[in-house]
């Protein structure tokens, strides 16, 4: 089956499955995507007061654990659905993250304007993700870190049972399984993080260190400017 990455339509999506976002993830993460995602912003060891872009923030995640990991620091968090964006808001109204609406391909910012850029389970929806990564290196200062995190590429039984419980709990519980169908098939033509590592060095950037959780499942690649 293929799916479509015009951003009309991913943002669309997006728009669509917003309000059980969050629910969704945690039943068919078995809640286990908030831990991982608490680990990737630990093992990021920044400094306290570094300026952070996270780049498809969804509703938040990331950029409120960033924001709790390093409570000094300037966080913007961006995402294209403004439904995902307003979710996001209300999540963390307790806490000094500044939320926009933006594109990764056209990012509204100087150069040189981050020490720290974070994306998450989203660069595999950018129709073109050469003008985001050109982007993402834009706005990263000298020695800036990019932290890449999404899905691994393995074919281990963890993963398998992943690829088997999600379609039938989405059914029950959303109804329409069309975006979650798009995740699975997103999820496997996606790259290894191997080649995601080639591909970033592509772009100027130096790898640095790479963690894989739940025994490769999901992998963060951390690079340097």
């Amino acid at each position: 089956m293929n799916f479509s990455k015009s951003p009309h339509l991913i943002q669309k999506m997006f728009d669509t499955i917003a309000e059980r976002y969050d629910f969704n993830n945690n039943l068919i993460s078995l809640g286990m995507h908030k831990k991982i995602k608490k680990l990737a912003v630990k093992k990021l060891k920044l400094n306290k007061n570094s300026k952070i872009l996270d780049l498809c923030t969804g509703t938040g995640d990331i950029a409120l654990y960033l924001k709790k990991e390093f409570p000094s620091s300037d966080i913007t968090a961006i995402d294209f659905s403004q439904e995902m964006i307003s979710i996001a808001k209300n999540k963390s109204k307790n806490y000094d993250i500044k939320f926009l609406q933006a594109d990764c391909i056209s990012l509204p910012f100087d150069n040189d304007s981050f020490d720290v850029c974070t994306i998450s389970f989203g660069l595999r929806n950018i129709e073109n993700q050469n003008s985001a990564l050109k982007e993402i290196y834009r706005v990263l200062k000298k020695d800036g870190i990019f932290m890449h995190l999404d899905f691994g590429k393995s074919s281990n039984f963890a993963d398998k049972i992943f690829d088997f419980i999600v379609p039938p709990l989405v059914k029950i519980f959303y109804k329409n399984s069309i975006p979650y169908d798009y995740l699975l098939e997103s999820k496997k033509t996606f790259k290894s993080p191997d080649e995601l590592i080639k591909t970033f060095e592509n772009y100027g950037f130096k790898f640095e260190r790479r963690h894989d959780f739940l025994f490769g499942v999901i992998s963060s690649q951390i690079m340097k400017k």
